[in-house]
């Protein structure tokens, strides 16, 4: 089963946005057995876009659309979706009745565009919008599939899980047996050094597949199989599990698609421990990670911002002959991340603290390289550990491989490694 998916929008094109629902549906679709072949970017202009609905019509068996379905005059989607299928648009009643709704909660008047946002194509299914207003559709036509989403994420996303997928396993995979995925979660070793150690089950895959996908700091790897039942499956995805994790014991740190700072957050719960950090090169970046997780302050107690000198100071205690001075180690040094991460502990009054120093860049500070990271565990009645990075790319990049080197590291600390 072939799939292209179609985004529509001139802002696409522009780079005004960024097209992060392909990447969403590309990997929905995966996990359902269906191939994406073609993804397309197409703008606000009915020919293009019939050209491009007929190319995809000849290529592809499953055809997703995101965006154009919004109540302004270049929203097209529908309209020329209807018109390539020869289809006729009406106005969904209940899809109308939720728009009315939305403008009559809110006390002004409706203007007649918004009636848009409510048109269904005929003989398909609408999907209802659980979070915006413009409803979706997916119809069959000549042995081809059709799927209609917004294109705002936060519209698509549940609209996609909750509408479309339930749609497209009834209609399009009546034949297949459902497939069962697991997410393997890595950190502390990058994608080429993981597949080295995973080539020969990569190579060889047949039922399970093994597929890795990597993000800056961490790796996934995705164990899917085709099962008549989830018991069923459940047997095959354990043992390969359990293969993988032999090999990879100290860089697997869950097998649920979930964040290492999700399953460190949960770990220091489930024992009662509390956290504290401090940040200068990071700016607060660590501590961000925790607190947009819901029920992170029962673990994180709060941290310092330290940018400057005179912050880690004041703030910090850090002695003024270790940062500045003839012969001082300096800000960014491992006596100063030692410091830092056992001072913010006693600060704040928890069981961990955390310390993150160094060069982002784009300049060198202190004549130290760009790259050259400092971070530091501190644990009540234990030694401090502190660890020397050495990091390539830019300012962002450098950030976030320090940060989640440091998550790492804490994973490690509370398995004991």
């Amino acid at each position: 089963m072939k799939a292209e998916i179609i985004a529509v929008g001139t802002e696409l094109l522009l780079g005004q946005i960024v097209n992060t629902n392909a990447q969403y549906l590309s990997q929905e679709l995966a996990a359902l057995g269906i191939d994406v072949y073609f993804q397309t970017v197409v703008g606000d202009n009915m020919n293009r876009l019939a050209e491009a609905v007929r190319t995809a019509s000849g290529r592809a068996d499953v055809l997703i659309f995101t965006g154009g379905i919004g109540p302004t005059q270049d929203d097209l989607t529908k309209e020329v979706l209807a018109e390539v299928l020869g289809r006729t648009l009406y106005i969904d009643s209940e899809a109308m009745a939720n728009v009315d709704r939305f403008f009559q909660g809110r006390g002004v008047p409706m203007t007649e565009n918004n009636r848009r946002q409510a048109l269904a194509i005929e003989g398909g299914t609408p999907l209802p919008n659980e979070t915006g207003l413009a409803v979706g559709n997916a119809l069959f036509v000549d042995g081809k599939f059709y799927v209609v989403l917004p294109g705002p994420p936060k519209e698509m996303k549940p609209m996609f899980e909750h509408q479309a997928k339930p749609w497209i396993l009834e209609h399009v995979l009546t034949g297949e047996m459902p497939i069962y995925s697991r997410m393997l979660k890595f950190a502390g070793i990058g994608e080429s050094a993981l597949e080295t150690k995973l080539l020969d089950l990569i190579e060889a895959q047949s039922d399970p597949t093994v597929a890795p996908y990597a993000k800056e700091g961490e790796v996934t790897i995705r164990v899917s199989t085709k099962a008549a039942s989830e018991l069923d499956a459940a047997v095959k995805l354990d043992a390969m599990e359990r293969e993988i994790a032999a090999r990879l014991p100290e860089y697997l740190y869950a097998n649920v698609d979930e964040p290492i700072e999700k399953t460190i957050l949960d770990l220091m719960a489930s024992r009662g421990l509390t956290l504290s950090a401090a940040e200068s090169c990071t700016g607060g970046l660590l501590m961000e990670m925790f607190t947009a997780l819901p029920g992170s302050s029962a673990v994180f107690a709060g941290g310092i911002v330290c940018y400057s000198n005179e912050m880690k100071e004041k703030l910090l205690n850090v002695p003024h002959d270790l940062l500045e001075g003839d012969g001082a180690p300096g800000a960014v040094s491992a006596e100063t991340a030692k410091v830092l991460a056992e001072q913010v502990r006693l600060t704040v009054g928890t069981d961990i603290g955390l310390s993150i120093t160094g060069v982002a860049g784009p300049a060198h500070s202190e004549r130290k390289p760009v790259g050259l990271v400092y971070i530091a565990i501190s644990r009540r009645g234990s030694d401090t550990a502190v660890f020397e990075l050495n990091l390539k790319g830019n300012r962002e990049t450098i950030r976030m491989r320090a940060a989640k080197t440091l998550l790492y590291r804490l994973w490690r600390a509370l398995q004991g490694g």
